[in-house]
């Protein structure tokens, strides 16, 4: 096994990814073989490890955000990141769970710059590979051997009920005209900040730190997620396709209610009526119609509402970060993972 814990003193945020990524990619690819064929062509496929003829491709797998909060986590808390690999294969297994389901309820063709799995092996067979992530998540955490796995799956399982219950929400607001922007936030909170929080709290725990250490970690990386939710939703509306892998104007194509288009249809301007009437006209939505909505959300001052919340939700990250006398390292590289996640042009 690579020694996690080696490298540079001073790394940036990028360097911690790709430090991430390099050194959970090996177990992560062993527990997908464990899984029925079937099941593992497809989940190589999604992570972009082979093409669907089953050839080796460098295609983009994500950054890795959710296992580098585990490894960073540990050793804030003063323990060595190997130990914490099985947590952090976990938490990456259930992130991709979720977006294989997402896809497949929202439509979207493209991820990571290709076809999104759902388009090339079909509707269920995705759906299944994303149950076999899940349940594969919870097998690395019960097999590995460490004194907190039984907290660790408990964490984890709630956490996942907590997506679940915002992607549940995030669904309803489609068929719904009267969202509220506090119920919207929660759907946010539960879809992403949950899964974030935890990854923190089980490295936490892996590391064996003290129960205020976990809760503190825990909070900084729910409004970790909550900001980054905030930034990236500001991406699936003016995002470069070259950055997101996904087509410009995406979230309003599929008419999403996502934050800032919630904040713009409560706020009571002439924009949130036109907009309103936009997004509800039952028609598609042409390249004009997409441009004007954006124009619309600005107009609102809904996209500088939303970047101002995502800074203060990640100054309060920060202030459970600090309150969790991490050691200075992982503290450092802590925050600075925070704020290239909440950063617009990510």
């Amino acid at each position: 096994m690579t020694d996690l814990d080696a490298g540079p003193a001073h790394r940036s945020a990028r360097e911690v990814l790709n430090w991430s990524r390099a050194g959970v990619t090996p177990a992560l690819r062993a527990a997908v073989d464990r899984l029925p064929d079937s099941m593992r062509t497809i989940a190589g496929y999604h992570f972009g490890w082979w093409d669907e003829g089953g050839r080796p491709t460098g295609a983009d797998a994500g950054k890795a955000i959710r296992p580098a909060l585990v490894l960073l986590g540990t050793q804030a808390v003063g323990g060595t990141a190997d130990e914490a690999l099985p947590a952090a294969v976990a938490v990456e297994l259930v992130h991709n769970f979720s977006l294989l389901h997402d896809d497949v309820m929202d439509g979207d063709r493209t991820r990571r710059h290709r076809a999104t799995a759902w388009t090339v092996y079909g509707v269920n067979p995705a759906i299944l590979a994303g149950d076999a992530l899940l349940t594969l998540a919870l097998d690395e955490l019960a097999g590995s051997g460490h004194p907190a796995a039984q907290q660790s799956i408990r964490v984890l399982s709630t956490a996942v009920q907590e997506l679940l219950e915002g992607q549940r929400a995030d669904l309803s607001f489609e068929e719904r005209s009267d969202v509220r922007l506090a119920e919207c936030v929660r759907m946010a909170e539960g879809k992403t900040g949950a899964l974030l929080g935890a990854s923190c709290a089980l490295g936490a725990l892996f590391g064996g730190g003290r129960p205020e250490q976990v809760g503190h970690l825990r909070s900084f990386g729910e409004r970790m997620g909550l900001a980054f939710q905030f930034a990236d939703d500001l991406l699936g509306i003016w995002g470069d396709p070259a950055v997101t892998g996904k087509p410009v104007y995406s979230d309003l194509q599929n008419r999403k209610k996502s934050l800032p288009v919630v904040a713009a249809l409560t706020s009571g301007t002439s924009a949130a009526r036109e907009l309103d009437a936009l997004y509800h006209s039952g028609r598609e939505l042409a390249v004009a119609d997409l441009e004007r909505a954006a124009e619309l959300i600005e107009l609102s001052g809904a996209r500088a509402w939303s970047q101002d919340q995502a800074d203060d939700l990640l100054e309060r990250a920060q202030g459970h970060l600090r309150a969790a006398e991490a050691v200075a390292r992982a503290e450092r590289e802590l925050d600075a993972v925070a704020r290239l996640a909440t950063r617009r042009d990510r």
